[in-house]
């Protein structure tokens, strides 16, 4: 047995019990790891500060440094998020539905944890906290596989919360977690077919595309954010410009920024330059349609056709001069990731159209799309944002983590 299949091995026997231990005992121990957490955040500190000083060396880009940082505050915010999950309602035993046949036989549907979640995951250590608690609530045991990034902080992290599981009476190896960072663990991972019930992997395009092509065991796919913003004609202009400017830059790195703007061309000469304010204080580069270099000169530079499906994660915007609405919603249809897109108009029935017509996970009217997260959603924290639509879709809480199963009660009916 290989040491991947001892540690798969370790978190099935761990879920089994994990799945009946209800929801006072999970509870206690969400309630350990945040103290854990807090009281072990110098030592988190300062693994991270190592992970910090090997990504500058090694040329890591600014805004992906600003994905694997951690501070005091950042460290307060997972504790926050460990609680807000504890407060949640327990969806395992819950009863979806209950019917009672014609032969009298009563049927019910039950949630369910999954059993046990590989995830595979990229620079950003606050998701080995997000993952193993959201996971841990729902019933479910966990095997987390972080980047090389962040591998020290995320040996603290996972040491800190086994040691504050067990401490509340479950097993330790509900929560696992894979030292060997190189491709040859994703891959074993990839394969855990007897012990794995569902893979998640979250990061990059590149990432995700090797998991869901590659993977035996069943993938949840979580989205690269090709993300939109339209400003309609029937737009407040500073509204657009403001949320743009949030959409984009309140934080880059992240899968719920906006990397392409749509401006119709009824307010284009308008607004872009309004946008073009707030967006040069913090330097952002344009790549835009002719159209858009018409307006704002060169300073803008021309868009390739690959620009407009490409997940920046950097100070970068692809921009797009359309005619209308109906347009507006045909490219986004067909250069989205399917994540999280948003439009910027006082006219209610050009925002119902969009609403109706846009096929993302999260469709938004007059708001930033930097709100597609769970614990803005009210689920707590999440395990990532789901675009494939079987199953979950968006922000995946707690009840995206549970499966159901069906319980019968008879009398000795017979068939």
């Amino acid at each position: 047995m290989t040491e991947m299949e001892r540690m798969g091995a370790a978190a099935k026997a761990a879920s089994y019990e994990l799945a009946v231990a209800g929801a006072a005992k999970k509870n206690r121990a969400l309630s350990e790891i945040a103290e854990a957490l807090k009281e072990r955040s110098a030592d988190i500190l300062a693994a991270n500060a190592e992970d910090m000083e090997k990504a500058r060396a090694g040329g890591m880009s600014k805004s992906l440094q600003d994905r694997l940082k951690l501070s005091t505050a950042r460290i307060d915010g997972m504790v926050e998020g460990v609680l807000q999950v504890a407060a949640l309602e327990d969806p395992v035993g819950s009863m979806i539905k209950m019917t009672t046949r014609p032969n009298g036989l009563i049927i019910g549907k039950r949630r369910v944890p999954l059993g046990v979640i590989g995830i595979i995951y990229e620079a950003r250590p606050n998701v080995t906290v997000d993952a193993a608690v959201l996971c841990l609530k729902s019933g479910n045991a966990v095997i987390l596989r972080g980047g090389s990034d962040a591998a020290k902080s995320n040996a603290v992290l996972t040491r800190v919360m086994r040691e504050a599981v067990e401490k509340a009476g479950l097993p330790a190896d509900c929560i696992c977690s894979v030292s060997d960072t190189s491709r040859k663990s994703a891959v074993e991972l990839m394969g855990l077919t007897e012990y794995l019930d569902v893979l998640i992997p979250r990061g990059g395009a590149g990432l995700i595309k090797s998991v869901t092509e590659n993977s035996k065991v069943p993938v949840i796919e979580t989205g690269v954010g090709n993300c939109h913003v339209y400003v309609d004609c029937d737009a407040d202009l500073q509204m657009g410009a403001e949320i743009i400017y949030n959409a984009k830059c309140s934080r880059p790195s992240v899968c719920n920024a906006a990397e392409t703007l749509l401006v119709s061309r009824a307010v284009a000469w308008d607004f872009l330059p309004m946008a073009k304010m707030l967006l040069d204080k913090d330097n952002v580069e344009l790549r835009g349609c002719p159209i858009t270099r018409e307006i704002l000169g060169d300073c803008v530079i021309p868009a390739t056709h690959e620009d407009y499906y490409t997940e920046f994660l950097d100070y970068i915007l692809a921009v797009k001069v359309v005619n209308d609405a109906e347009e507006a919603i045909r490219f986004i249809n067909k250069h989205s990731s399917g994540h999280s897109e948003a439009i910027v108009t006082n006219n209610y029935f050009t925002a119902q159209k969009f609403l109706n017509e846009v096929d993302s996970a999260a469709v938004y009217v007059n708001a930033s799309t930097r709100f597609t997260d769970g614990s803005e959603f009210g689920l707590g924290a999440e395990i990532g944002i789901s675009t494939q639509k079987m199953h979950a879709r968006g922000p995946m809480g707690l009840e995206e983590l549970t499966s159901s199963k069906f319980v019968i009660y008879g009398e000795g009916q017979i068939r």
